[in-house]
């Protein structure tokens, strides 16, 4: 190879009989070496998926927001062009460092990580001393286009985001999560039997509750959102409410006491799912506002609901789709007001429209406020 070369110190590995690289790039040149292929070819002609523009932005403001704690994982890149590794020594551990040349002819194509190139040149416009920090880059020689489409395909086809309850455990720059693991550590029934790794329950699973339908029900509770200002008081609140609203719930507290198993009060109650949890959190924010003085001793109409799954005339198109339980927009409303009626509450415009529309056949009347 002659002197027209990008010199990169490298590290070299194998992988099903073949040699890849790993390099350090600094940010402000990755957007001017990394090609990505041009959108507007067919599909079958890419290595990659179309750019998804909206997702840039969220990751550049995610990278400048976090100038001093970013961390962004490595991109993969495939050289179509000539390649020499000049390892540092002939033997020993030093055989796999070395120089990696690439021609300055060469196409350095992403296979993976195109959102985050895009993201690094929008962020570095924005903050130019972040390009003299650096990303590790994993290249291979190309050996052509299907090898490309098979190296993107081996690469997403086995990822899995993470649970919104992992992420939520983990998150510690959203103050709203933090409130959520707060409460969740404050309330003994929530401490024991909350699950933190996903954002389901299974069948046989001993947890009651799962860290992200409460964090979703706590900030329905108290009017916040992610992004919204959270103060020491709604933690206050939040850990009165749900410790009230557990001492109305006679069989949440029978699955503290083991005397029951979480997975039995799941088959055969609607108060064992998030649509009931999210619903009883939706009532207690009106419940607080129109009683602020007296709002956990009316707490205690939560007694009067037969949650019962076989109560089918209650719950069939509220709670219950087809038998199962669901827990879209909708449903949440539909229980909600069943909630809102036992505490001695008018449903507001919306919620009637919805009762209307998709429970009018309910033997439930309702006065809808003004």
């Amino acid at each position: 190879m002659d002197g027209n070369s990008l010199d990169f110190t490298a590290i070299r590995g194998v992988q099903a009989g073949s040699a890849y690289y790993v390099i350090m790039v600094p940010l402000k040149v990755v957007p001017r070496l990394f090609k990505f292929d041009d959108e507007a070819m067919p599909a079958e002609l890419r290595a990659q998926r179309v750019l998804n523009k909206a997702r840039v932005p969220a990751i550049a403001t995610y990278i400048t927001n976090n100038a001093s704690e970013y961390i962004l994982s490595s991109l993969c890149a495939s050289i179509d062009g000539e390649i020499e590794f000049e390892p540092a020594a002939a033997d020993g551990s030093l055989r796999a460092v070395g120089k990696l040349r690439i021609a300055m002819s060469a196409t350095i194509l992403i296979n993976d990580g195109q959102h985050r190139r895009a993201a690094i040149e929008e962020a570095i416009r924005e903050r130019p001393l972040l390009g003299d920090e650096t990303i590790s880059v994993v290249v291979f020689a190309d050996r052509g286009l299907k090898r490309s489409q098979q190296m993107f395909a081996d690469l997403n086809i086995h990822a899995v985001r993470p649970t919104k309850s992992i992420k939520l455990l983990y998150n510690h720059r959203d103050a709203l999560a933090a409130l959520s693991r707060g409460v969740v550590a404050a309330v003994p029934l929530f401490r024991d039997f909350t699950c933190y790794d996903s954002s389901s329950i299974s069948n046989r699973s001993i947890k009651l509750f799962t860290l992200s339908s409460l964090h979703q029900a706590t900030a329905e509770l108290i009017g916040k959102s992610s992004v919204g200002q959270v103060e020491a008081t709604d933690k206050d609140l939040a850990i009165a409410f749900w410790t009230e609203v557990i001492a109305n719930m006679p069989d949440w507290q029978r699955v503290g006491t083991r005397e029951v198993a979480a997975y039995e009060l799941r088959r055969d109650y609607i108060h064992a799912h998030g649509v009931a949890v999210q619903a009883i959190a939706a009532a207690g924010a009106q419940l607080i506002k129109s009683a602020p003085k007296d709002w956990g001793a009316r707490l205690t109409k939560l007694r009067t609901i037969d949650w019962s799954r076989a109560n089918r005339g209650l719950w069939d198109n509220r709670a219950l789709v087809a038998g199962k339980v669901n827990k879209s927009k909708n449903n949440v409303t539909l229980v909600t007001n069943i909630v809102m009626k036992a505490l001695g509450l008018p449903l507001s415009v919306e919620a009637q429209r919805v009762e209307d529309m998709y429970a009018p056949s309910t033997d439930v009347s309702f006065k809808a406020a003004s």
